[in-house]
């Protein structure tokens, strides 16, 4: 999961290209913006879904999360921050959750209930390219969209994860067996998500030309393509390293819950 501003010339070779973030303040020193992808987004190019911990700031906020209908995710501007965690607890509310990526241990007073340990891959030689029988997948579609996600569980999508980018579909006799679409957009960089198949029509290479598919429309407006799996996925990592990712770190995904006394006031 990870948010900056511009669309930067960052590559997957690059690690340190483009460190800058938006809305949030700057990102720490040394830092590249994949490895807070959430705060980039949220900052930048999906400020638009972003909900902050006030309407009014006094302050630019350092803590924001998705509308709960198009992702789950919440992120911190600097995780070593205790202003950020203060945002955070204002956010969710006393006893609040929160789903924050790259961290391992909350400060005093957060609780972790539950953590599961992720890869992100990059683009390095992914040969990108259309997917002609695939279709653009819209509202109309996110029905199907979600029982197929249910069906084959590649993590989370919601009822606005749609509008978040482009969804690619591919239909069997009119029905929709494969899908694979654009989440997270950090300056350069783009997601992909969502990637499944029916499990009566797996072993095709519906996923791949997915994936090449959506990550062709990527390149096109000069961003990489990255993504996310469950580092316990260890045949999708296998198969995104086969056809030209790279991992480039292993963050956690956790859900914490806030303090349940008053939040902090803003600092």
């Amino acid at each position: 999961m990870s948010p900056g501003t511009g669309t930067g010339t960052a590559t997957a070779t690059d690690p340190g290209a483009d460190s800058g973030h938006g809305a949030g303040g700057r990102a720490p020193v040394g830092a590249h913006v994949l490895d807070n992808a959430a705060w980039a987004s949220l900052s930048a190019a999906h400020s638009a879904f972003a909900e902050h911990p006030y309407a009014t700031p006094p302050g630019t906020p350092r803590a924001a999360r998705y509308d709960p209908d198009v992702a789950p995710f919440a992120a911190l501007a600097d995780p070593a921050d205790p202003r950020s965690w203060a945002d955070l607890a204002t956010l969710v509310g006393p006893g609040g959750t929160a789903a924050l990526s790259g961290l391992l241990t909350p400060p005093e007073g957060w609780d972790t209930i539950g953590s599961v340990e992720g890869v992100q891959l990059v683009d390095t030689s992914l040969r990108a390219e259309p997917a002609p029988e695939a279709v653009r997948l819209g509202a109309a579609d996110v029905p199907e969209m979600l029982a197929l996600i249910g069906l084959t569980k590649p993590g989370p999508f919601l009822p606005r994860t749609v509008e978040l980018g482009t969804y690619l579909g591919i239909r069997h006799r009119g029905r929709l067996i494969a899908m694979a679409g654009e989440r997270l957009h950090p300056p350069g960089w783009t997601e992909i998500s969502a990637v499944c198949t029916h499990p009566a029509h797996r072993g095709q290479g519906l996923a791949t030309r997915l994936v090449r598919g959506v990550a062709a429309g990527i390149r096109e407006r000069g961003e990489i393509p990255f993504l996310h799996t469950a580092a316990a996925n260890t045949g999708a990592v296998r198969l995104y390293e086969s056809i030209g990712f790279t991992v480039r770190r292993r963050p956690f995904f956790m859900a914490v819950r806030a303090p349940a006394g008053r939040p902090a006031e803003h600092p």
